[in-house]
């Protein structure tokens, strides 16, 4: 199995380029400028016994995607044989948060344009090069489910892109491509600065929220996306799955 991961030299992909690895993976790590914690995760892919190559990828520029493509279908057949790959985990994407009268027209069109307008035209150009019976996750967030204040347009750019899973799970099912959302809880991560990870006040207060008692670890989530992306879950297409450890039931 090949697995691409976005945003992967940090956070929650990296921990998802880790789990795929552990369970047998080759993996892409993608990156938007971090070449060195890009690396990092290399080595470690290798280190577990598996293998990996890093890539330079920004999903806000959707007009570099056909030379990427071309370029990834180079690497795969000069690395490990094949012009195609089994598993693209959409995870890269931007939080800009603020209340109503505080959003820009900037704030607004970098997170459509990249956590949507990115994540489209990404599985548009690298679904030709998706081996059939390949996976698509598209991580999202709980917040497609509860609310929070000041996260209105972070929240609608990850509810545009369920919904985008949903309809091309149909699309792309005659080639037995399934298509699921991840949509994560609060977890103790370096988004939005580390706020959730290094803020011991915010960390309580979610975590009283939730039915474990607890934010989630990246780990936990890099595991429920090898867990969906694996062939025990081969019925499993169009669905959103939130891991929050039941925040805000």
């Amino acid at each position: 199995m090949i697995a691409l991961v976005t945003g992967a030299n940090r956070g929650l992909g990296r921990d998802t380029a880790l789990a795929l690895a552990r369970r047998g993976a080759k993996v892409v790590v993608t990156h938007r400028g971090d070449a060195e914690g890009a690396a990092e995760v290399e080595r470690a892919v290798k280190e577990s016994g598996g293998d990996a190559f890093s890539s330079r990828l920004d999903i806000s520029d959707v007009g570099s995607f056909q030379a990427f493509a071309a370029g990834l279908t180079r690497e795969l057949q000069d690395r490990w044989g094949t012009g195609t790959f089994d598993v693209l985990v959409n995870n890269a994407g931007i939080g800009v948060f603020g209340a109503l009268e505080h959003v820009t027209v900037e704030d607004f069109d970098a997170l459509v344009g990249t956590n949507f307008r990115g994540t489209f035209f990404l599985i548009q150009a690298l679904a030709p090069h998706l081996a059939d019976s390949g996976r698509i996750v598209n991580v999202t967030t709980s917040l497609t489910r509860h609310v929070s204040p000041g996260t209105s347009v972070y929240a609608a750019s990850k509810a545009a892109v369920e919904a985008m899973s949903r309809s091309l799970a149909s699309e792309l099912g005659a080639r037995g491509i399934r298509i699921n959302s991840i949509a994560p809880g609060p977890t103790a991560t370096d988004f939005n600065g580390g706020a959730m990870r290094d803020d011991p006040d915010l960390r309580g207060t979610l975590a009283a929220q939730t039915a474990l008692g607890r934010v989630g670890r990246p780990e936990e989530i890099g595991d429920a996306i090898a867990a969906v992306v694996s062939d025990d879950l081969r019925w499993l297409t169009a669905e959103r799955i939130e891991v929050s450890g039941g925040a805000l039931l």
